[in-house]
């Protein structure tokens, strides 16, 4: 069914509606049954929910935070990412199984899959399928019930909330009720992770929250255009002024360096095209290695966000 022809709730797709229905009697059932009816509800309820189908635009660090936790609350869910993700925090972004083929975090698995038939696929197998899909044209093929949008642009990619009968994005750039259904707070604060039902996130202030007392100095950016190749890994520790990684533009080598000492958490993939200026890796101040290698605090703050406004919009 076109994107345009659906309307924003579920009774708009009969097996959506059958599923919403059939979810939301479980949360009734756990609430009147108690422990009687626990094991066969239960049961039910990771039966539907795996029929929930999520699709996430974005596979970066915070959208890996919104899939993990909605994929461990029972729900079926694909993303989709560019051809070359631009992701600074790779060892814990779905997003790298682009490269990797597989990847998994945290005890759940991502896959790429290359077509819309190996898309439902890896679904079936219990896995994330990542699609390379920039313009968004699986999302009408494949029809989810939730849509949410997690590249954090800070601007409208072009989502509306006809997309699907639940959509949601993430920051800035949206307008909960007329761009989405709801809006997910992600600068870092007393706010983050709340669900905006009217109105937008914090604006984008364009410097990014402060972590061990450093802001933007904890951020690397490419000093001209080229491709980048990196110097040191993730996970290393670094020393001020050290020389983290080069651009190379013809003749030209220019370094990328350390602003302040840290562990390396986070760095674009070798042989990326960057333009000058754009964040390319990212140190932590706090040194802690772990942190590297799992999901941020930010990014389930936020995921919790999602699965909140997922269950407010099928409840209602």
């Amino acid at each position: 069914m076109p994107a345009k022809t659906r309307g924003t709730h579920c009774c708009c797709n009969a097996r959506r509606a059958t599923h919403f229905a059939n979810f939301t009697l479980y949360w009734l059932a756990l609430v009147l049954g108690g422990i009687v009816i626990k094991q066969s509800t239960t049961e039910h309820a990771i039966l539907v929910s795996r029929h929930v189908l999520v699709a996430v635009k974005g596979a970066g660090d915070l959208a890996t935070g919104v899939i993990h936790r909605l994929k461990r609350a029972g729900f079926a869910v694909m993303a989709t990412e560019l051809p070359h993700p631009t992701v600074l925090r790779r060892t814990i972004a779905f997003a790298e199984a682009v490269a990797l083929g597989q990847v998994t975090i945290e005890g759940i698995t991502a896959q790429y899959a290359h077509s819309l038939e190996e898309v439902r696929a890896v679904l079936e197998n219990g896995f994330v399928p990542i699609l390379v899909d920039p313009d968004g044209i699986a999302f009408k093929h494949m029809q989810p019930d939730v849509l949410v949008e997690a590249t954090l642009s800070k601007y409208n990619s072009g989502i509306t909330v006809k997309d699907a009968p639940i959509v949601i994005a993430l920051g800035p750039g949206y307008e909960a009720s007329k761009d989405a259904h709801a809006v997910i707070e992600t600068n870092r604060g007393h706010n983050l992770g709340r669900v905006y039902l009217e109105g937008n996130a914090e604006p984008n202030t364009g410097v990014p929250g402060t972590i061990g007392g450093y802001a933007g100095e904890r951020l690397l950016r490419a000093p001209c255009a080229g491709r980048l190749y990196g110097v040191r890994q993730i996970g290393d520790q670094i020393r001020e002024g050290e020389v983290v990684a080069i651009v190379k533009s013809g003749e030209v080598t220019a370094p990328i360096a350390a602003a302040i000492p840290g562990i390396l958490r986070g760095l674009v993939r070798d042989e990326l095209i960057v333009s000058a200026g754009m964040k390319v890796g990212d140190i932590d101040p706090r040194a802690i290695r772990e942190h590297c290698f799992t999901i941020s605090d930010k990014s389930r703050a936020i995921g919790g966000g999602v699965l909140e406004a997922i269950l407010y919009f099928m409840n209602k």
